[in-house]
């Protein structure tokens, strides 16, 4: 079961290859395995930093790079529902409209900037902790804690729409949830010195319970593109703060 529910998580939200991702992943079940998919994406990208920083890259190169293997790997799953979150809280005047904005591919002018933004801000964090082992350690606790805030939200408010990947992960248990969020937090303490993992850990839960709020007051709830809205708006916070907490 545990093999089968990383296979889930694996699939649903990264590009890469899964043996045995057969089928249509139990979304409520795996939800634990989130933060482990958040581990090994970003503990990947960390790695292509440190091969950029070694080769002579600059850091701010370097940064992009890495930015670029994780969108690689994740097939910019989050990003795509961070543009479209924009798009409908940003251009949509009634709920049902912002639903619908949400659900057209096209991306517009809030959609496009939320994109820079992310990207630029998570470029420009990576490239200010320019240690490789600091950039490893800040990316999978971001990656981690952004993954397992999604689950976070989830808790927090109910589904606003009655299908699509949100409602699927409305029946929630409470054990597989519980166990992805404490695999986060502990990885973060593992990797980072107790005040910054705490300060970290604190501001990704403030994060999902805001985008929670906002959410709820703008469609009623959650869909599948708020989810990954959250998990980038987290990643962003948790890796601006990480420069500050090492002083770069």
């Amino acid at each position: 079961m545990l093999r089968s529910d990383l296979a889930a998580a694996f699939m649903l939200l990264t590009r890469l290859p899964v043996p045995g991702s057969a089928g249509a992943p139990d979304v409520a079940r795996c939800v634990w395995a989130f933060p482990v998919v958040g581990l090994v994406v970003n503990l990947a990208a960390g790695l292509v930093y440190r091969l950029g920083y070694e080769a002579g890259l600059p850091p701010l190169l370097a940064a992009a790079w890495t930015v670029a293997a994780a969108l690689a790997m994740t097939g910019a799953f989050h990003e795509d529902g961070l543009a479209d979150t924009a798009d409908g809280f940003g251009g949509g005047g009634s709920r049902e409209r912002k639903l619908e904005i949400m659900r057209d591919s096209r991306i517009g002018s809030f959609g496009a900037l939320a994109l820079l933004l992310s990207v630029l801000v998570r470029v420009a964090a990576i490239s200010a902790l320019a240690r490789p082992g600091v950039v490893a350690a800040a990316l999978v606790a971001a990656g981690m804690l952004g993954r397992s805030g999604m689950v976070l939200l989830v808790i927090a408010i109910r589904p606003a729409r009655a299908d699509g990947m949100g409602a699927s992960m409305g029946g929630l248990r409470v054990g597989p949830a519980a166990a992805g969020l404490g695999m986060a937090v502990a990885a973060s303490f593992a990797l980072l010195p107790a005040r910054p993992a705490a300060a970290l850990v604190l501001l990704s839960v403030a994060v999902s319970l805001g985008m929670a709020k906002l959410a709820a007051a703008q469609i009623g709830g959650y869909t599948g593109d708020v989810l990954g809205a959250c998990e980038v708006a987290t990643e962003c916070v948790v890796l601006t703060a990480g420069t500050v907490a090492f002083g770069a």
